[in-house]
């Protein structure tokens, strides 16, 4: 197989998308020009991108530029997990297994529903009154 030097992926998540581009390098992650423990204040954050890299057992092989878009923190680092896991995937598919087991293939669908119209929320109601 033909090793690729620069891979392009995209990762989403609510309304974030991550637009990640994986090259060969010593495991520096750079999002949006920063640093990932400058752009993602919450260790808990990092850690949930960093499990792709353990679940296909690459940390500290790969260099990742990404630009995230939209949605909050959250829904970013959920971006770019997704959109990392999907440029591993594109460099080496036989990494496709392990990190499907992990669930980290499947783009996460849930996003915030609608607010109706006549209601304060999305499923809320106004109190009911008979009289």
């Amino acid at each position: 197989m033909k090793k690729i030097e620069e891979v392009l992926a995209t990762g989403r998540r609510k309304c974030a998308v991550a637009r990640v581009r994986l090259s060969a390098g010593t495991g520096k992650v750079t999002l949006n020009g920063k640093d990932m423990k400058e752009y993602f204040p919450s260790e808990a954050l990092c850690n949930y991108v960093a499990q792709v890299f353990k679940a296909a057992d690459v940390a500290g092989k790969f260099d990742i530029a990404a630009n995230l878009d939209g949605g909050g923190m959250a829904g970013q680092a959920g971006a770019l997990r997704h959109g990392v896991a999907r440029a591993l995937v594109k460099y080496d598919e036989t990494l496709r297994a392990a990190l499907k087991a992990a669930g980290m293939m499947t783009r996460d669908s849930r996003v915030k529903e609608r607010k109706k119209s006549g209601q304060p929320g999305a499923r809320r109601r106004f109190q009911f009154s008979k009289r």
